[in-house]
């Protein structure tokens, strides 16, 4: 346990942790970033370090970072131990991976320290408050910072694993744009709000959006539901179920297998790429019972237009309160806010 608590802690690595990082750093305040540990069953489940962005290839909608070849920026940018990602540069703008390691060295350029594992326990009961990781480590904080991010709920079949960022992704918004898409058939399973917007979206890019629905009838809101059936580039698959993914190495996904829920009858579609709308899980399992959250398990801001939680001195930012954007940018914006929301707490106390 450390013998002095820190000022500031921070859970979680994605753009909400290290803008809050960034932020906290600037202040003097010293952070310690719990980024999460690196082990199979973060893969598997999707919460790796560095966040959902670090599962991204092309990123064309974070401001400053139009298109074009990074490589010297990355060089002169990046610590030698991460010049690995410069031969692997596409010259295209600025990958997921490269934007994330980017956050990461700004952060600890301030002096931000990083700690490679995962939080699993939490008192905010006592103060200073406890934060315990998963090897033992225990470290105490006048503040902390939840920013554990949300994975996207995926379907579990092999294929799926497989075609993840060649032709499979949870965020329309975010890749729908992206030249392979264009003008070409893709899928959209889920039969909720979400999935409809994200199906109306991708309308926008794709020459036709096949609605992949286990029932007759949408779960989406009326106006939602309404909306999908007057879209004319929109076709929904009623009664069926994604069986596999289908496609090569060479090209990604090129289709997808549907199975009838009536029947055992299957088909095949044609896609160049197959989009989960079933939802996101936010990554709140240790903080059960220690702070409020929503029915969907989700961190609740307690303060209007503030990231205060029900605990004076903890703060959230980024997917692990917000349901709805979901976006790089507003997860990096709320991890601003959230440091400030920090610092002047601190100055106050």
């Amino acid at each position: 346990m450390t013998r002095v608590p820190e000022h500031v802690v921070i859970i979680g690595s994605g753009p909400a942790g290290w803008a809050a990082a960034i932020y906290t750093a600037r202040a003097s305040l010293q952070p310690v970033v719990f980024e999460g540990a690196v082990n199979e069953d973060n893969r598997l489940q999707g919460t790796l370090p560095l966040g959902q962005l670090a599962l991204t290839t092309e990123v064309e909608n974070y401001p400053g970072f139009p298109a074009g070849d990074l490589t010297q920026y990355l060089r002169s940018s990046l610590s030698a131990e991460h010049h690995w990602m410069v031969d692997m540069h596409q010259k295209e703008g600025c990958s997921g991976p490269e934007l994330m390691h980017l956050m990461r060295q700004q952060a600890t350029n301030f002096g931000t320290q990083v700690i490679t594992d995962d939080v699993v326990e939490v008192d905010f009961d006592t103060r200073p408050f406890r934060i315990r990781a998963s090897e033992g480590k225990t470290v105490e904080a006048h503040s902390v910072i939840i920013a554990t991010g949300a994975r996207a709920n995926y379907l579990g079949i092999p294929s799926e694993e497989k075609f993840k960022n060649a032709g499979v992704s949870a965020c329309a918004v975010c890749d729908g744009a992206l030249p392979r898409f264009r003008d070409r058939p893709v899928v959209v399973v889920g039969g909720g709000d979400s999935a409809v917007e994200e199906a109306d979206y991708l309308s926008k890019f794709a020459s036709t959006v096949y609605l992949i629905h286990r029932r007759d009838e949408l779960r989406a809101s009326k106006i939602m539901a309404q909306r999908a059936l007057d879209n004319p580039k929109i076709d929904i698959q009623w009664n069926s179920v994604v069986d596999e993914i289908l496609g090569t190495d060479e090209q990604g996904v090129t289709g997808v297998r549907l199975q009838s829920t009536l029947d055992q009858s299957t088909r095949n579609i044609e896609a160049a790429g197959a989009f989960m709308a079933i939802g996101h899980t936010p990554n709140t399992d240790f903080l059960i019972g220690k702070l409020a959250m929503t029915e969907k398990k989700y961190l609740q801001w307690t303060v209007p237009f503030r990231t205060n939680t029900n605990i004076e001195g903890v703060f959230a930012a980024g997917d692990v309160a917000d349901d709805y954007y979901r976006q790089a940018i507003t997860a990096a914006g709320t991890g601003c806010m959230a440091a400030l929301d920090a610092e002047r707490w601190l100055s106050s106390q």
